[in-house]
C-alpha cells in the first residue's frame, strides 16, 4: 500500500464519456482520489452521494474529486445519471490504477475469501504526491472527513 509522502502513481483511464483522464492532468490542483468496489451498491452509492453533496465545497477549495472502480464506462454513465454525480468517475477494468495504489486485496465475506477493491481514499497534493491515505473508509462520513482535513 502506498503511504503519505510517496509520489502518486500516474494512470490513464476512461471517464464516463470515454475520454482518457490522467492524474497528471491535475498537477497544480489538489485531488481526492477514492477507490470503491461497485456502482449502484448501497455503500458505494452513499459514498458517491456524499461526495456529490459536498462537491461545491471541494470546488471552492480548488480540489478535484475522482472516483475509480472496476465498473465499465457504461455502468458509470448510468450511476452518474441516476445519482446526479458531478465529479469524475473512471473505469479501471484492467485494474491498472487499482493495483498501482494497492487497493486490490483479499477480502473475507461470510467466511469466503476473494479479491476485491478495498474502499480507500487518497489526498494528493498539487505536486502529485500523496498527502494522506485513508484506509477502509466509511461511505457515509468519508467526504466530510476529507473536507475537515482540507
Amino acid at each position: 500500500m502506498l503511504e503519505a509522502g510517496m509520489k502518486a502513481p500516474d494512470f490513464a483511464l476512461n471517464d464516463k464519456d470515454g475520454n482518457k483522464v490522467s492524474l497528471s492532468d491535475f498537477l497544480g490542483k489538489k485531488v481526492v482520489l477514492y477507490f470503491y468496489p461497485k456502482d449502484n451498491t448501497p455503500g458505494c452509492t452513499r459514498q458517491a452521494c456524499a461526495f456529490a453533496g459536498a462537491y461545491k465545497e471541494f470546488k471552492e477549495k480548488n480540489v478535484e474529486v475522482i472516483g475509480i472502480s472496476r465498473d465499465s464506462v457504461a455502468s458509470h454513465v448510468k450511476f452518474a445519471e441516476k445519482h446526479n454525480l458531478p465529479f469524475i468517475l473512471l473505469s479501471d477494468p484492467e485494474l491498472e490504477a487499482i493495483k498501482a495504489y494497492g487497493v486490490w486485496q483479499e477480502k473475507k465475506l461470510y467466511g469466503k475469501l476473494s479479491f476485491g477493491v478495498v474502499r480507500t481514499t487518497f489526498i494528493i497534493d498539487e505536486a502529485g504526491n500523496i498527502e494522506k491515505v485513508m484506509k477502509k473508509v466509511k461511505p457515509d462520513t468519508n467526504a466530510a472527513e476529507i473536507l475537515a482535513e482540507l
